[in-house]
C-alpha cells in the first residue's frame, strides 16, 4: 500500500452537505449499478472515473469515461491513483463468470491495496445456502451453485486481505434488481414491460406466486456509496435496504394499477422452453442452477443496514413508477 496510514483513516467523502471536488472515485462497470453510482457521486460534487470495456457510461459533469479492461492490474492501479474509493460494479455475463471474475477480482483488490482506496463491491445473495427463511448477513456462506462459490471465493480473499491490514473493503449484497435503469437483464425490463403496457399476458422466470425480495437499483447504488464512506462498514458485508417481499404476480398487478391499464395475466416461462433456448444460448443455460431463488420464497432481511446507517429503502411504488415512466418515453 502506498500509504499505510490510510487503512485506518476515514475517506473524506460526505454523503450530504459540502464535499471536496478534489476527491477521485473510480467506478468499474458501466451498467445500471455503476452508472447510478457514478451519477450519485458526480451530483455530490466529486470527480468520477468510470472504467469499462466499452468506454460507455453517464455523461454528466465531472465523470470521465475510460475504455479499458479492468482485469489489467497495472492499468487499473494507474487509473486509480489518488482515488478515495474504488467501486466494483462489474457484472460479467453468467457463462463467463468462471473465467472473467478471478482476474478481475484480483485486479480490483490489488488496485485498492496499492492506492489505499476503499474497495466497495456490489454483490448478491448467491453465497448463501438454499434459504429456509429470511437471509441475514450472519448466515454461513454455503453456496449451492458454481456462481455462488465464485462470489464466496471473491469475498473470502478480500476479507482475508482486510483482516491482515492490507486493504479496506466492504460489500453490499442485493436481491434481484428492479428499476428504470434495468433494460436487458431484469425480470421487469425489455422482455416484459412493452407487452405489459399493451395489456398483454406476460411471462416471468420461476413461480410468479412465490414471495420474493426485489432490491431497487437506486437503493443499491446509495448503499454502495454509503458503505465506502463509513468506517463501521469496512470488513463486513451488508444487505441493501430492500422493500418487503412481494410476488411477481403482485408486481405486475401493481404496475397495471399505477399505469392505469387493464389487469394482465402473469404466467411462468416453461422450463422446457428454457432448456431448449439453453442449447443455443449459454446465458440462458446458466439460469438453471439459480432456480431455487425463483421457485420458493426468497426473502432478504436488510434490517442490520438500516439500524447501523439510519436509512431505509425507497417505496416500491416509486420504483415502479420510474419503470413505467421510462418505458412510456
Amino acid at each position: 500500500m502506498t500509504d499505510s496510514k490510510r487503512t485506518s483513516e476515514s475517506p473524506k467523502y460526505q454523503w450530504e452537505g459540502e464535499s471536496s471536488a478534489s476527491e477521485l472515485n473510480v467506478v468499474v462497470g458501466a451498467g445500471a449499478i455503476g452508472s447510478t453510482v457514478a451519477t450519485l457521486l458526480s451530483d455530490a460534487g466529486h470527480r468520477v472515473k468510470v472504467i469499462s470495456r466499452s468506454g460507455s457510461g453517464p455523461r454528466a459533469g465531472g465523470i470521465q469515461l475510460v475504455k479499458m479492461d479492468a482485469a489489467n492490474s497495472a492499468e487499473l492501479v494507474r487509473e486509480s491513483e489518488g482515488a478515495t474509493a474504488i467501486y466494483n460494479c462489474a457484472n460479467p455475463q453468467y457463462h463467463q463468470w468462471a473465467t472473467a471474475w478471478p482476474p478481475l477480482a484480483a485486479s480490483l483488490l490489488a488496485a485498492a491495496q496499492e492506492t489505499g482506496a476503499v474497495l466497495s463491491t456490489m454483490s448478491n445473495l448467491y453465497g448463501y445456502a438454499d434459504p429456509s427463511g429470511p437471509l441475514t448477513e450472519d448466515l454461513p456462506l454455503l453456496p449451492s451453485s458454481k456462481k455462488g462459490q465464485i462470489r464466496v471465493d471473491m469475498w473470502n480473499e478480500a476479507k482475508a486481505a482486510h483482516d491482515a491490514g492490507k486493504v479496506r473493503i466492504t460489500e453490499a449484497r442485493a436481491s434481484d434488481y428492479i428499476g428504470s435503469q434495468i433494460t436487458e437483464n431484469g425480470q421487469f425490463a425489455d422482455r416484459l414491460m412493452p407487452k405489459l403496457l399493451k395489456s398483454k399476458t406476460v411471462s416471468v422466470l420461476g413461480d410468479p406466486r412465490q414471495p420474493h425480495s426485489w432490491t431497487s437499483v437506486d437503493d443499491s447504488a446509495r448503499a454502495l456509496v454509503t458503505l465506502a464512506a463509513e468506517p463501521a462498514a469496512w470488513g463486513k458485508a451488508w444487505h441493501v435496504p430492500t422493500a418487503a417481499p412481494v410476488t411477481a404476480e403482485d408486481i405486475v398487478t401493481r404496475i397495471c394499477q399505477l399505469a392505469g391499464i387493464d389487469p394482465v395475466k402473469t404466467k411462468s416461462v416453461p422450463k422446457f422452453a428454457l432448456r431448449v433456448l439453453g442449447v443455443f444460448m449459454p446465458v440462458i443455460r446458466e439460469l438453471k442452477e439459480m432456480d431455487y431463488q425463483r421457485d420458493r420464497p426468497f426473502i432478504i432481511d436488510s434490517s442490520a443496514f438500516t439500524k447501523e446507517f439510519g436509512w431505509d429503502h425507497q417505496p416500491l411504488d416509486d420504483t415502479l413508477r420510474g419503470i413505467i415512466g421510462a418505458y412510456r418515453k
